[in-house]
Order: structure tokens, then C-alpha cells, then sequence
């Protein structure tokens, strides 16, 4: 059996640790250091205030800190060729830029959601928007999360919105809010509608609505869990991996 070696960036944080638990509870990998300059957690592995500190050999990074945490990792993966495992969101265009130039020299793994059903979901809302879209469904995306969440869209609505208007043949818009203008439903619209409150994991509709009928899609996520296992699991899949820049259809296959 192949050990798969991580180190777990925005190890202290709540995925950090939810992930932590996950892998101790394997036996094909294990958390060999731990990167956050936050402590006040105690852990069984080292845990460094900078991924370029860290002493300890790994087959891939996991993060789930900040984009702030970007550079470093990068930097990282490049100098060791170690597969990284991005999960954080909110990238801006030069940081996306910065990811696709990194994946020359080493294997990324980036996606919006880790939840393999998330992503299995996705790929259903592209062949589904196939053909619905030609047969002049609407597209709609409702999406919830926790009071605590700052972003709005989530990562994951942009993802399922990407998805359905590629099956669309990329020709509509997202719009993110109607209260500004009094008109009808143009067609070539995607909206997309955030609701945050209490402690929602997250949850994610896309609706197909056409004449007399509608079409729902729909993803329910309990726990932060879903995300942990589907990490791992990217972890170990990406262990090895050529370089190149990938995403959760490496895992899925």
C-alpha cells in the first residue's frame, strides 16, 4: 500500500482539522506537518507559521487557508514538485494566472467544491443544459450557506452556473440581482440568488423551469465533511500525477 505524505495548509482552521481527523482515521495516508500562524490547537504533527519553513517531505499539500496563502504555496510546489491541493476560494485573474503558470512545473489540483457530489452534480447540469436550454428552459441557481460566510455568490454557484451555461453553449450572462430593473425574464440569463443564515453547510439548487414543468437538481451538503473526504481523496489521486493543472474529473475518472 502506497502512504500518501500531506501537509495540511490551514491546519488549525475548522476544515483543517475536520481533515485532520479524516486522514487519522485512514491507513493509506497520514498529515506529516501542518501549516498557520493561528495555534491555540494542539495537533500530532509539526505545524509551521510558512510552508516554506516546513522540514518534512510530502506527496501533496492540501490547502484550506487564503488566497494570501498563495504565493508561498506556489513557490513551494515549484521548488519540491510536491501535487498541491488547492480548495480555497475567491482567486482574483492574476492569481488564477499565477496557478495555470505553476502547473508547469508541478501537479494542481483546483476546484470550487470538493464534494464529489458536488462535482458528479455538475457534470449532470451540463448535459442536462444541453438539452433543456435548446428546448427553452430557464436557468436559475439558489444557493445557501451559513450566517458566517462573506462571499456571495459561492465558489460553488459560479461553478454550477459555468457548467450549465458551457452545456448552454456559453452564450448566456449570470446575474446576480433583478431588484434594479422592471422587466421580463430575458432568455439569455442565468440568475443566480444567494441566501445566507443560521449554520447551512451549504446547499445548491439549479433549476431548469419551462413550460409546465421544472427541473431541479439539487445538492444538500450536512457537514463540512463532504469537502475533508473529497480533499483526501484528490490528495491521493494527484500523489505522482504529471504536471499540469487539474480538476475534481481527475478524481472522478
Amino acid at each position: 500500500m502506497i502512504m500518501t505524505r500531506i501537509i495540511m495548509s490551514g491546519c488549525n482552521g475548522h476544515m483543517g482539522q475536520v481533515i485532520t481527523r479524516i486522514v487519522s482515521e485512514r491507513d493509506d495516508c497520514e498529515i506529516v506537518a501542518g501549516i498557520d500562524k493561528f495555534r491555540g490547537v494542539e495537533n500530532k504533527y509539526p505545524v509551521y507559521d510558512e510552508i516554506a519553513d516546513c522540514k518534512e517531505e510530502a506527496d501533496a499539500v492540501i490547502d484550506f487557508s487564503a488566497p494570501s496563502a498563495l504565493k508561498g504555496l506556489l513557490e513551494y510546489g515549484k521548488r519540491t514538485k510536491t501535487a498541491l491541493i488547492l480548495c480555497t476560494t475567491g482567486y482574483n485573474d492574476d492569481e488564477k494566472k499565477a496557478i495555470e503558470e505553476a502547473s508547469k512545473d508541478t501537479a494542481i489540483l483546483r476546484s470550487a467544491n470538493m464534494s464529489l457530489g458536488v462535482n458528479v452534480m455538475a457534470k449532470l447540469v451540463t448535459e442536462a443544459a444541453r438539452q433543456l436550454d435548446a428546448a427553452g428552459f430557464d436557468i436559475e441557481i439558489v444557493e445557501k450557506h451559513h450566517r458566517l460566510k462573506k462571499d456571495a455568490p459561492s465558489g460553488t454557484a459560479l461553478y454550477l452556473a459555468e457548467a450549465a451555461n458551457a452545456g448552454a453553449g456559453g452564450k448566456h450572462t449570470f446575474v446576480y440581482d433583478r431588484s434594479d430593473r422592471s422587466e421580463k425574464r430575458p432568455d439569455n440569463e442565468i440568475g443566480i440568488s444567494a441566501v445566507r443564515g443560521g449554520t447551512i453547510p451549504g446547499d445548491h439548487d439549479v433549476i431548469f423551469a419551462g413550460e409546465d414543468e421544472v427541473i431541479t437538481f439539487s445538492h444538500r451538503a450536512y457537514s463540512k465533511a463532504v469537502f475533508g473526504k473529497g480533499a483526501v481523496m484528490a490528495a491521493l489521486k494527484m500523489n505522482g500525477m504529471q504536471p499540469g493543472l487539474y480538476d475534481m474529473s481527475a478524481v472522478l475518472d
